[in-house]
């Protein structure tokens, strides 16, 4: 018997609204850093790094600047495996299935919590396999879950961005703690409250979510869940067969006449202009993010002067701010999607299509970046409220529209790999936000105006790849306008 009966569209319901719920309170909780580094240096962790010092005018006072200095170390790790790990995440996903990735996914990030839940300062180093591991489930629950999109059809690339937006939302996580936290409710208490959502996520493996993938275009048939009968082995079996009917005819209309070897291999995928400058746009807006969201602290720091009052306002205010990213992320999305139902040019491909809807979200998604990292350079301590917004905005629209791009530009047979390539490369770019953390702290004596310039002309590369993206769907119009003149 199928599950839920004949009523397939209450299980998709179901997918969809748990996999958001899983997203928007667990997978991108590693990017909620700030507020959870203000609990745990007052629980006192790599508190040993902060010595008495004399200022000029002979005043004693304590700097930590190496303990901070150490906190950043921590989120330039976990960051670096949220992105790395995610090649890894993808190969395992392309070939192994739904749910192999998420008993990894729910073992990593059960193991996260619990080391979490019984460290102590005594043992500060744990924080690194501990936000390492935090961060690598996450990404893992995301990849799992970004398939959902495949069963609506024309608002997949909305669901995929909302997904996304969710992710980034759930930074907020780590807020509601820190005010669990200042109510007199434990680290311990809450962590372990996290790892008991273990039995969550794994039910919900079962049950919402197929054994190896959902396929894109979906069958009429297509059923999934741990009861389904054969017309989910039936459907499996087709979706790579499938696929490459949707997505290896790069430039052509549909023929059924036309070879599946038209299909691109991986190797072509990662060695095409298209995967080369998608890469840059997101690394360079991605290492400008890193460096603003493992600085957050010190830079409130800086600019009230350690007034620890201000500090945990400002921090409030900016993990709040990113509860709105799920509200953002759609719209990145429709955009995407904007064309879905109109008429095509004539000879136009799906692909082509999808492709020319994206150049606007890829421009507004570098323009966005360009403003941020203007407000976050402004050493104006309220304009960081605006500096919060745009921040979580542009993060929404970065990461979903990475993957819907990923999604439209080649074969989904190769999604899983190409996502966790990218994010693995954009990983390695991201480790310069080490250096340029030691360069504010050290040489330029806490003021960071000159890394934060030197980042906002280095996010001015993401402007290449909407460009790129451009011309080539103008130079494919032009060669059908050539064609149909004959």
């Amino acid at each position: 018997m199928v599950l839920f009966g004949k009523n397939l569209s209450v299980q998709r319901c179901l997918t969809f609204a748990t996999g958001l719920v899983e997203c928007l309170c667990f997978a991108g909780a590693v990017f909620g850093w700030a507020s959870l580094v203000f609990v745990l240096k007052s629980e006192n962790y790599f508190s040993s790094l902060c010595v008495n010092t004399t200022e000029s005018n002979g005043t004693q006072v304590l700097d930590c600047s190496h303990q901070d200095e150490q906190f950043s170390l921590v989120f330039t790790t976990a960051s670096f495996m949220n992105n790395f790990m995610t090649l890894l995440s993808g190969f395992l996903f392309d070939h192994f299935g739904t749910m192999v990735t998420r008993f990894c996914a729910v073992s990593f990030y059960t193991t996260a919590t619990l080391m979490l839940a019984f460290g102590n300062p005594a043992l500060s180093n744990l924080l690194f396999p501990a936000l390492s591991f935090l961060a690598v489930g996450g990404i893992m629950f995301l990849i799992t879950n970004m398939q959902v999109g495949n069963l609506f059809g024309s608002r997949r690339s909305t669901i995929i961005t909302l997904y996304n937006g969710a992710f980034d939302s759930s930074s907020a996580l780590l807020l509601v703690i820190k005010l669990l936290y200042e109510s007199g409710i434990s680290l311990r208490a809450s962590f372990l409250f996290l790892s008991a959502c273990g039995v969550i996520h794994l039910l919900r493996t079962f049950f919402l979510l197929p054994k190896k993938f959902i396929p894109y275009p979906l069958p009429d048939d297509y059923t999934y869940g741990i009861t389904c009968g054969k017309s989910q082995t039936r459907n499996i079996e087709n979706r790579a067969e499938k696929s490459s009917t949707e997505d290896g005819l790069e430039e052509t209309p549909l023929n059924r006449s036309v070879p599946q070897t038209q299909v691109k291999s991986f190797r072509q995928c990662f060695l095409s202009w298209f995967f080369l400058w998608h890469m840059v746009w997101l690394s360079v807006m991605q290492l400008r993010h890193y460096f603003f969201i493992g600085t957050l602290n010190p830079m409130l720091q800086h600019l009230t002067k350690g007034d620890p009052s201000l500090v945990s306002r400002y921090t409030n205010a900016f993990a709040i701010t990113q509860l709105c990213g799920v509200l953002c992320a759609p719209w990145n999305g429709l955009i995407m999607d904007r064309h879905k139902g109109k008429p095509r040019a004539a000879g136009e491909s799906e692909r082509e299509a999808d492709l020319r809807a994206s150049v606007l979200s890829l421009f507004l998604t570098a323009l966005q970046c360009v403003f941020f990292s203007v407000c976050a350079t402004t050493a104006y301590l309220p304009l960081q409220y605006l500096t919060f917004i745009l921040q979580v905005i542009n993060r929404s629209f970065l990461y979903g529209g990475n993957a819907a791009f990923i999604s439209v530009a080649f074969p989904s047979c190769h999604f899983g790999k190409l996502y966790g390539m990218v994010l693995a490369l954009s990983a390695v770019f991201a480790l310069l936000q080490y250096p340029c953390f030691a360069l504010v702290k050290g040489a330029l004596n806490g003021d960071p105006l000159y890394v934060n310039i030197a980042l906002t002309l280095v996010s001015l590369l993401a402007f290449i790849h909407p460009l790129y993206v451009y011309l080539h769907c103008r130079k494919l119009s032009s060669q059908r306008g050539a064609s149909g003149s004959y």
